[in-house]
């Protein structure tokens, strides 16, 4: 499964610094960055279970980035 966010990363060290985080507490997960995307995009995809999307949003604000899930 796959989950969107829109996010104001605006960086590539920034987008690195997000995603160590995200694989530390989700190693199961496989998460990437669009940068050059308006929108700024970064993707969540896991094997066969839902995206916890709640629980991505709530590790990325905790580093003062805004964050929310595009619909589907």
């Amino acid at each position: 499964m796959v989950e969107i966010f829109k996010t104001n990363v605006n960086n590539k060290r920034l987008a690195e610094k997000v995603l160590k985080i995200l694989h530390a507490t989700l190693p199961a997960y496989i998460f990437n960055f669009d940068l050059e995307d308006c929108d700024r995009i970064l993707r969540a995809q896991t094997e066969g279970t839902p995206v916890e999307s709640s629980r991505i949003i709530r590790e990325v604000e905790r580093l003062s980035i805004e964050i929310i899930a595009l619909p589907d």
